[in-house]
Protein backbone atom coordinates (compact mmCIF):
# COMPACT_ATOMS: atom_id res chain seq x y z
CA UNK A 1 0.00 0.00 0.00
CA UNK A 2 1.04 3.81 -0.50
CA UNK A 3 -0.04 7.01 0.65
CA UNK A 4 -2.39 7.54 -1.86
CA UNK A 5 -4.92 4.47 -0.65
CA UNK A 6 -5.05 5.93 2.79
CA UNK A 7 -4.38 9.74 3.04
CA UNK A 8 -7.19 12.10 3.92
CA UNK A 9 -7.55 14.38 0.87
CA UNK A 10 -10.13 16.47 2.86
CA UNK A 11 -7.11 19.41 3.92
CA UNK A 12 -7.65 21.54 6.40
CA UNK A 13 -4.74 24.40 6.76
CA UNK A 14 -4.06 27.62 8.11
CA UNK A 15 -2.35 30.74 6.72
CA UNK A 16 1.17 31.67 8.86
CA UNK A 17 -0.50 35.17 9.67
CA UNK A 18 -3.82 33.60 11.22
CA UNK A 19 -3.81 33.50 15.03
CA UNK A 20 -3.33 30.64 17.55
CA UNK A 21 -6.89 31.09 18.54
CA UNK A 22 -8.50 31.02 15.94
CA UNK A 23 -5.69 27.64 14.67
CA UNK A 24 -6.83 25.91 17.99
CA UNK A 25 -10.51 26.49 17.78
CA UNK A 26 -10.22 24.97 14.24
CA UNK A 27 -8.37 21.87 15.15
CA UNK A 28 -11.20 21.52 18.01
CA UNK A 29 -13.87 22.00 15.47
CA UNK A 30 -12.45 19.08 13.36
CA UNK A 31 -11.24 16.97 15.82
CA UNK A 32 -7.21 17.28 14.63
CA UNK A 33 -4.05 17.43 16.51
CA UNK A 34 -2.28 19.39 13.68
CA UNK A 35 -2.76 21.93 10.37
CA UNK A 36 -0.31 22.41 7.59
CA UNK A 37 0.30 25.79 7.19
CA UNK A 38 0.75 27.47 3.56
CA UNK A 39 1.26 30.88 2.72
CA UNK A 40 -0.98 33.03 -0.06
CA UNK A 41 1.28 31.55 -3.03
CA UNK A 42 0.19 28.10 -2.39
CA UNK A 43 3.76 26.87 -0.58
CA UNK A 44 3.80 24.61 2.73
CA UNK A 45 5.86 26.41 4.74
CA UNK A 46 5.02 25.13 8.50
CA UNK A 47 3.23 22.44 10.40
CA UNK A 48 0.96 23.44 13.26
CA UNK A 49 0.13 20.60 15.99
CA UNK A 50 -0.67 20.48 19.46
CA UNK A 51 3.17 20.21 20.84
CA UNK A 52 3.31 23.74 19.43
CA UNK A 53 1.52 24.67 21.96
CA UNK A 54 2.28 22.28 25.10
CA UNK A 55 4.41 25.75 26.41
CA UNK A 56 3.17 28.32 27.17
CA UNK A 57 3.48 30.96 30.09
CA UNK A 58 -0.63 31.71 30.09
CA UNK A 59 -1.20 28.15 31.62
CA UNK A 60 2.09 27.99 33.74
CA UNK A 61 3.35 25.76 31.30
CA UNK A 62 6.32 27.63 29.62
CA UNK A 63 10.09 26.19 30.03
CA UNK A 64 12.32 27.08 32.95
CA UNK A 65 15.20 29.67 31.10
CA UNK A 66 18.55 28.21 32.10
CA UNK A 67 21.30 31.18 32.49
CA UNK A 68 23.80 28.68 31.36
CA UNK A 69 21.44 27.85 28.05
CA UNK A 70 21.02 31.27 27.24
CA UNK A 71 24.71 31.92 26.90
CA UNK A 72 25.26 28.94 25.33
CA UNK A 73 22.18 29.84 22.39
CA UNK A 74 23.32 33.60 22.49
CA UNK A 75 20.76 36.57 22.10
CA UNK A 76 19.20 35.58 18.78
CA UNK A 77 18.41 31.90 19.90
CA UNK A 78 16.88 33.55 23.22
CA UNK A 79 14.77 35.71 21.19
CA UNK A 80 13.75 32.74 19.00
CA UNK A 81 12.53 30.67 22.02
CA UNK A 82 10.96 33.93 23.32
CA UNK A 83 8.60 34.66 20.20
CA UNK A 84 7.95 30.75 19.73
CA UNK A 85 6.62 30.96 23.80
CA UNK A 86 5.05 33.77 23.74
CA UNK A 87 3.61 34.57 20.23
CA UNK A 88 0.08 35.20 19.15
CA UNK A 89 0.45 34.07 15.99
CA UNK A 90 1.07 30.87 13.31
CA UNK A 91 4.39 31.76 12.25
CA UNK A 92 6.00 32.26 15.52
CA UNK A 93 4.54 29.17 16.89
CA UNK A 94 4.51 26.69 13.95
CA UNK A 95 7.17 23.91 13.28
CA UNK A 96 8.82 25.23 9.82
CA UNK A 97 10.11 23.11 7.09
CA UNK A 98 8.13 20.14 7.75
CA UNK A 99 8.73 16.59 6.51
CA UNK A 100 6.49 15.84 3.42
CA UNK A 101 6.02 12.71 1.69
CA UNK A 102 4.46 12.17 -2.09
CA UNK A 103 1.48 10.34 -3.35
CA UNK A 104 3.65 6.73 -3.79
CA UNK A 105 5.38 7.21 -1.16
CA UNK A 106 4.99 3.31 0.58
CA UNK A 107 3.28 3.10 4.34
CA UNK A 108 6.82 1.32 5.54
CA UNK A 109 8.37 4.48 4.73
CA UNK A 110 5.60 6.81 6.08
CA UNK A 111 6.12 4.76 9.55
CA UNK A 112 9.59 5.05 9.14
CA UNK A 113 10.02 9.31 9.24
CA UNK A 114 6.99 8.81 11.83
CA UNK A 115 8.87 7.02 14.08
CA UNK A 116 12.66 8.60 13.38
CA UNK A 117 11.25 12.68 13.74
CA UNK A 118 8.42 11.40 16.22
CA UNK A 119 6.04 12.97 14.57
CA UNK A 120 2.30 12.01 14.10
CA UNK A 121 1.47 13.50 10.63
CA UNK A 122 3.06 14.36 7.53
CA UNK A 123 1.33 16.67 4.84
CA UNK A 124 1.31 14.64 0.97
CA UNK A 125 2.85 17.15 -1.78
CA UNK A 126 2.36 17.03 -5.58
CA UNK A 127 4.92 18.80 -7.18
CA UNK A 128 5.45 21.37 -4.38
CA UNK A 129 1.74 21.53 -3.75
CA UNK A 130 -0.01 19.75 -0.57
CA UNK A 131 -3.19 17.86 -1.61
CA UNK A 132 -3.46 16.20 1.71
CA UNK A 133 -2.27 14.85 4.54
CA UNK A 134 -1.45 10.96 6.03
CA UNK A 135 -1.74 10.63 9.93
CA UNK A 136 -0.56 7.63 12.11
CA UNK A 137 -4.60 7.66 12.40
CA UNK A 138 -4.97 6.92 8.67
CA UNK A 139 -2.50 4.27 9.24
CA UNK A 140 -4.17 2.32 12.22
CA UNK A 141 -7.42 2.90 10.16
CA UNK A 142 -5.82 0.99 7.14
CA UNK A 143 -4.71 -1.46 9.60
CA UNK A 144 -8.21 -2.30 10.54
CA UNK A 145 -9.86 -2.05 7.28
CA UNK A 146 -7.25 -4.57 6.21
CA UNK A 147 -7.88 -7.20 8.97
CA UNK A 148 -11.58 -6.72 7.98
CA UNK A 149 -11.20 -7.38 4.31
CA UNK A 150 -8.85 -10.39 5.79
CA UNK A 151 -11.26 -12.18 7.60
CA UNK A 152 -14.73 -11.00 5.37
CA UNK A 153 -12.05 -12.98 2.07
CA UNK A 154 -10.87 -16.12 3.57
CA UNK A 155 -13.42 -18.64 4.18
CA UNK A 156 -11.47 -22.20 2.64
CA UNK A 157 -10.27 -24.08 5.83
CA UNK A 158 -8.14 -26.08 4.57
CA UNK A 159 -6.47 -23.52 2.74
CA UNK A 160 -6.17 -21.36 6.31
CA UNK A 161 -4.74 -24.83 7.81
CA UNK A 162 -2.35 -24.93 5.09
CA UNK A 163 -1.26 -21.51 5.77
CA UNK A 164 -1.03 -21.61 9.24
CA UNK A 165 1.36 -24.49 9.03
CA UNK A 166 3.58 -22.85 6.28
CA UNK A 167 3.75 -19.63 8.23
CA UNK A 168 4.99 -21.56 12.11
CA UNK A 169 7.52 -23.31 9.77
CA UNK A 170 9.13 -20.14 8.56
CA UNK A 171 9.35 -18.79 11.96
CA UNK A 172 12.93 -18.92 13.75
CA UNK A 173 11.40 -18.84 16.95
CA UNK A 174 9.31 -21.75 16.24
CA UNK A 175 12.48 -24.07 16.32
CA UNK A 176 11.18 -26.90 18.49
CA UNK A 177 8.30 -26.63 18.56
CA UNK A 178 5.62 -29.56 17.38
CA UNK A 179 2.03 -28.40 16.81
CA UNK A 180 -0.55 -28.99 14.40
CA UNK A 181 -3.75 -26.82 13.88
CA UNK A 182 -7.29 -27.86 12.71
CA UNK A 183 -9.65 -24.72 11.59
CA UNK A 184 -13.65 -25.11 11.90
CA UNK A 185 -16.31 -22.44 11.10
CA UNK A 186 -13.49 -19.25 12.01
CA UNK A 187 -12.31 -21.11 14.65
CA UNK A 188 -8.65 -22.72 14.87
CA UNK A 189 -7.70 -25.46 17.38
CA UNK A 190 -4.16 -25.31 18.13
CA UNK A 191 -2.24 -28.32 20.39
CA UNK A 192 0.92 -29.61 20.56
CA UNK A 193 4.10 -28.69 22.85
CA UNK A 194 6.47 -25.89 22.63
CA UNK A 195 9.77 -25.36 24.34
CA UNK A 196 9.03 -21.80 25.77
CA UNK A 197 6.20 -20.30 27.02
CA UNK A 198 6.87 -16.81 24.82
CA UNK A 199 6.74 -19.51 22.01
CA UNK A 200 3.09 -20.24 22.94
CA UNK A 201 2.23 -16.83 23.16
CA UNK A 202 3.68 -16.39 19.78
CA UNK A 203 1.74 -18.88 18.29
CA UNK A 204 -1.55 -17.59 19.50
CA UNK A 205 -0.40 -14.02 17.67
CA UNK A 206 0.21 -15.91 14.01
CA UNK A 207 -2.93 -17.77 14.37
CA UNK A 208 -5.35 -15.16 15.62
CA UNK A 209 -3.54 -12.80 12.57
CA UNK A 210 -4.53 -15.56 9.92
CA UNK A 211 -7.28 -14.34 7.46
CA UNK A 212 -9.87 -16.19 8.51
CA UNK A 213 -9.65 -17.28 11.74
CA UNK A 214 -12.09 -15.43 13.95
CA UNK A 215 -10.77 -17.45 17.76
CA UNK A 216 -8.26 -19.74 18.57
CA UNK A 217 -8.40 -22.27 21.27
CA UNK A 218 -5.14 -23.76 22.04
CA UNK A 219 -4.11 -26.78 23.86
CA UNK A 220 -0.37 -26.35 24.48
CA UNK A 221 1.59 -27.65 26.91
CA UNK A 222 5.71 -26.44 27.97
CA UNK A 223 7.82 -28.90 30.43
CA UNK A 224 4.83 -31.81 30.58
CA UNK A 225 2.83 -28.52 32.12
CA UNK A 226 -0.47 -27.12 30.19
CA UNK A 227 -0.14 -23.66 28.97
CA UNK A 228 -2.56 -20.95 30.24
CA UNK A 229 -3.09 -18.09 27.35
CA UNK A 230 -4.96 -15.14 27.64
Amino acid sequence: MQVSDIMTRELISVPPDESIDAAIDLMLAHHISGLPVIDNAGRLVGILTEGDLLRRPEIGTQRERSNWRDAFVGTRGGARKYVHAHGVRVKDVMTPNPAVVAEDTSLDEVARLMETRDIKRLPVTRQGTVIGIVSRADLIRALVAHHREARRAATDEKLIREQILEEIAAQDWAAGVIVDVSVRKGTADLWGTVLEVEQAEALRALVESTPGVQRVDAYLTCNGEVVSLQ
